[in-house]
């Protein structure tokens, strides 16, 4: 599918899946990200919610990228300070579901699929969305869009 242009505002860091580091960041990304109340910060936003964005891959999911947590919004006219902004640009995207309980590491457990597939991926900008479906964190739905060729 089709997913057209869009821009994000949020907070970021620089991971990479070796020896468990991504596991420790992005955790830690989204405990700073719910304490500092940062969904609260972000102007212009188009809704409220969450999108979480891999992108600028060295090379793979093997290498080091970057870890986006921010909403979707209209522009990047403004970024506040000790935030990020990235528009991420029209590409076909194959769509993946995590569904279950949130606590028992269904989206990392997707991703392990995702990494072991042959999915043909181009390694742009992935990206999974919480929004309505993942209010209920027992019974969560997570959408995960993969870019692909």
């Amino acid at each position: 599918m089709i997913i057209e242009k869009f821009s994000v505002i949020g907070i970021s860091v620089r991971t990479t899946n070796e020896n468990g580091k991504s596991g420790e960041d992005i955790p830690a990304l989204w405990n700073k990200f719910m304490m500092e109340e940062i969904q609260n910060k972000i102007p212009n936003k188009v809704s409220s919610d969450l999108f979480c964005i891999y992108t600028d891959y060295e090379k793979d999911h093997t290498q080091p990228y970057t870890t986006i947590l921010g909403c979707k919004v209209k522009s990047l006219d403004v970024i506040p300070e000790n935030m990020t902004g990235k528009t991420i640009e029209t590409a076909n995207y194959e769509l993946l579901i995590a569904k279950g309980n949130l606590n028992e590491g269904i989206v990392y457990n997707k991703w392990l699929e995702i990494w072991n597939s042959d999915l043909d991926r181009s390694f742009t900008a992935d990206f999974e969305v919480y929004g309505e479906t993942t209010q209920n964190p027992n019974d969560a739905e997570v959408d995960i869009f993969i870019a692909v060729q």
